[in-house]
């Protein structure tokens, strides 16, 4: 029998832990409290293992319950937790004031998302506009990873599986859907390019601007990303303005690898 190598790794499975980050993904992502066993049917989970999942997470502050409707909801005990993840998020800290006056000079909310969860990219970093009209964008909000432009690169960088690509697709909500394969030459011409945008096609009267940028693996873990009036971002300006992301996401990406980060 050969000796297992002492300097391999193998990644055990945990299944308590898979199944309380499954719930906590779920709770922040439900509208509305819910109740144990519709939680358990979502995440094809035992009613009762649930249970004592969600008891654990209540007794730590990460997990609420209202004992009259018998319902659980994400605690505030979590905020704490993403306060000090995006503190320490180095990304964030060099990205916020390039942001800040890419949103000066363009006139634009300014966003830098990274994925948090399969399917999922979350905005950990973000400039409002100084103009008197504006769009409202939450810092921790998510978004599903293949919508608006974002979408478009996520797809052109990370997605091969043609089926799963389709599913996905079908599952997206927007003002105005385009067809399937008009997205996909979105994504063509996104790769060709080196960034994406969504011209008033995932909110109406909205344009938003995304560029890449890329992990140590070659795959898109993060985006920067510009969202403007449609009145307001001319089509002649959005060249211009993507060219400033991608000089922004270079330089950084040059200081990362000077710092060793």
């Amino acid at each position: 029998m050969a000796e297992k190598d002492p300097g391999s790794t193998t990644r055990r499975q945990v299944p308590a832990v898979t199944r309380a980050v499954a719930i906590l993904r779920f709770l922040a992502r439900s509208a509305e409290p819910v109740g144990v066993n519709p939680m358990a049917r979502e995440l094809e989970l035992v009613p009762s293992t649930c249970l004592h999942i969600l008891r654990a997470l209540e007794d730590e502050g990460l997990v609420d319950f209202d004992s009259r409707t018998k319902r659980y909801s994400i605690g505030i005990g979590i905020l704490p937790l993403a306060r000090s993840a995006l503190q320490k998020n180095t990304f964030s800290v060099l990205i916020q004031p390039r942001l800040s006056q890419l949103s000066q000079d363009f006139g634009v909310t300014s966003i830098a998302t990274q994925l948090s969860e399969p399917g999922q990219m979350v905005v950990v970093a973000l400039s409002q506009s100084n103009i008197p009209f504006r769009l409202q964008v939450d810092l921790g909000s998510r978004f599903p990873a293949l919508i608006s432009a974002t979408g478009r690169l996520f797809a052109a960088y990370n997605v091969t599986d043609d089926a799963r690509l389709k599913s996905e697709f079908d599952k997206l909500v927007w003002d105005h859907p385009p067809a399937y394969d008009t997205w996909l030459e979105q994504i063509g011409e996104a790769r060709a390019r080196g960034y994406a945008v969504d011209q008033g096609v995932y909110i109406s009267g909205v344009t938003v601007v995304a560029v890449p940028v890329f992990g140590r693996n070659g795959n898109m873990t993060r985006s920067l990303v510009a969202i403007g009036i449609s009145e307001r971002l001319k089509d002649s300006e959005i060249p211009t303005l993507a060219r400033a992301m991608m000089k922004i996401r270079d330089d950084l990406e040059e200081m990362q690898m000077e710092t060793g980060r």
